[in-house]
């Protein structure tokens, strides 16, 4: 573990012994440009550059690096390249899911994605935020909060998920959506910011 840095916000000296690492991990307001941090990135980076760089033939190989990249990868599940982290090894994903190209997963917190998902191109899930306050944002602090994807959702071309999101069963997002708060189970839900437009519960 890296040794921990002296903090200082709006510059104030604030007493906490957790590396930037552990902070982060706790949805607490943390520095990015962290050696080890850096560190976790720049390997992440490499196994996202040679995944990408495989072809459809390479089944086998694809498998291997998506292994070594996310923390689980269920069996028979599927991300089209190119694809896109932070560091890979917070995300967590089902069985037999299907990514669309473009997926970004910006993985600061927790990434969580059920069985059976569908996710269409260039569909963005984004953990990171930053403070709304101007001297804390020029100090490059940030923060995130976790993401969860329940069982079977299909989420559309060009969603994206904010901060924090969770999104129940079975629900579709319709493509182009911003989900910027939670989504129960079994609905339809359209629009920026996405709202639930029909129910599916009871529904062949």
């Amino acid at each position: 573990m890296c040794t921990p840095v002296p903090i200082v916000l709006y510059g104030r000296a604030v007493d906490d012994p957790r590396s930037m690492r552990e902070r982060m991990l706790a949805g607490a307001l943390y520095i990015a440009d962290d050696p080890e941090l850096a560190e976790r990135s720049a390997a992440a980076l490499d196994l996202v550059a040679a995944y990408n760089a495989t072809s459809v033939r390479q089944g086998p190989l694809r498998r291997q690096l998506l292994e070594q990249l996310l923390g689980a990868v269920g069996e028979g599940t599927e991300i089209r390249p190119p694809f896109s982290v932070d560091y890979g090894s917070h995300i967590r994903i089902g069985a037999r899911c299907f990514a669309n190209f473009g997926l970004v997963a910006l993985d600061v917190a927790a990434i969580t994605i059920g069985d059976d998902v569908q996710i269409g191109p260039n569909v963005q899930l984004l953990t990171p935020t930053h403070p709304l306050a101007p001297e804390p944002r020029r100090q490059k602090w940030e923060a995130a909060a976790p993401i969860v994807i329940g069982d079977n959702v299909w989420l559309g071309g060009g969603v994206i998920v904010l901060p924090g999101v969770t999104i129940g069963a079975n629900t579709v997002v319709g493509a182009g959506a911003v989900v910027t708060r939670d989504l129960p189970a079994d609905v339809v839900a359209v629009g920026n910011p996405a709202r639930v437009v029909r129910s599916l519960d009871g529904e062949a």
